[in-house]
């Protein structure tokens, strides 16, 4: 008879629920219940293949999340602006919804800080005041709840800021961030946090714990690409006005996310602590470039 606790792991073949899927799974404590839309995709097989339990599921739809909590004893919970946009609220509120209504003993959801409150008004960032927004009604329902306040990704040099050649031979990145230093993180890092953060429930019930794997200036990382890739890289600082002119989708939202963190957040050296305290072995800046190079093409 299997007596160990069933954790549902929700967004199982995204970057932040594959993280914890895999963690969990290696650590043999959990029973280990993934939440996908399509349980034959790869993603979702590769998961099967090592151990996890497949549930389909659509945080669109509550009443999918309800059988797929049952007997549960934590849920991990994370939703996503970029692919829903204005829907996420309705799925965040749906999946809060069904932890409270399941009786999650340990709920760990995904969540960021109001860059609106932060910015006294001055600035509204939706993929990050919506999932503030998700905190708030979490917490007024009482739920037995850590929240997460994941960092930059390194994958995004990959995926949506890789360095491009200029007219001097050099390749560079830039957007509004200044010399405030950008705190980034691993997203392969965030599920042994979560292994932690489990391990822990007395600890870290009703905190917000925030990851972060770097903390530093971006002229610092462009140095670290330069080393690493062996080209020129250099970090131009891209005013808030000419960076929300760009004409790419997102391009205000993104640029109101950086004059924020530059205005309104200069460091995390605590988060950066902490999480180094729960993972000592996460991934420095530098280790995660030398181990993804030939992702970044120059």
């Amino acid at each position: 008879m299997n007596t160990k606790p069933i954790i549902l792991v929700t967004g199982a073949t995204g970057a932040q629920g594959s993280s914890v899927a895999r963690a969990l799974l290696a650590q043999e404590k959990f029973t280990v219940r993934c939440l996908t839309r399509d349980i034959t995709s790869d993603k979702a097989q590769v998961l099967k293949e090592l151990g996890a339990t497949l549930v389909a599921g659509d945080l669109a739809d509550k009443a999918s999340l309800l059988p797929a909590m049952e007997d549960c004893y934590a849920v991990f919970g994370v939703t996503s602006f970029w692919e829903h946009f204005e829907e996420e609220n309705q799925h965040g509120k749906n999946l809060v919804d069904a932890v409270k209504q399941s009786g999650i003993r340990h709920f760990i959801f995904s969540t960021l800080p109001s860059y609106y409150e932060l910015s006294s008004g001055a600035y509204s960032v939706p993929h990050c005041d919506g999932k503030a927004a998700l905190e708030q009604y979490c917490r007024s329902l009482g739920i037995p709840a850590t929240f997460i306040h994941m960092a930059f990704y390194y994958e995004n040099f990959i995926n949506f800021f890789p360095p491009q050649k200029k007219e001097d031979g050099n390749y560079h990145f830039g957007f509004p961030q200044g010399n405030t230093p950008l705190s980034m993180v691993s997203a392969e890092d965030l599920g042994v946090i979560i292994a932690a953060i489990l391990d822990h429930p007395a600890e870290y019930i009703g905190r917000t714990v925030g990851v972060v794997g770097e903390d530093k200036p971006c002229d610092a990382y462009a140095e670290i690409m330069t080393r690493v890739l062996g080209q020129q890289v250099c970090y131009d600082h891209i005013p808030y006005e000419v960076f929300s002119e760009l004409g790419f989708p997102g391009d205000k939202e993104l640029a109101g996310m950086f004059e924020v963190q530059r205005l309104h957040i200069p460091g995390r050296r605590n988060a950066l602590i902490e999480s180094y305290r729960l993972h000592p072995k996460m991934q420095g800046f530098e280790d995660w470039l030398a181990s993804h190079k030939d992702q970044i093409k120059l």
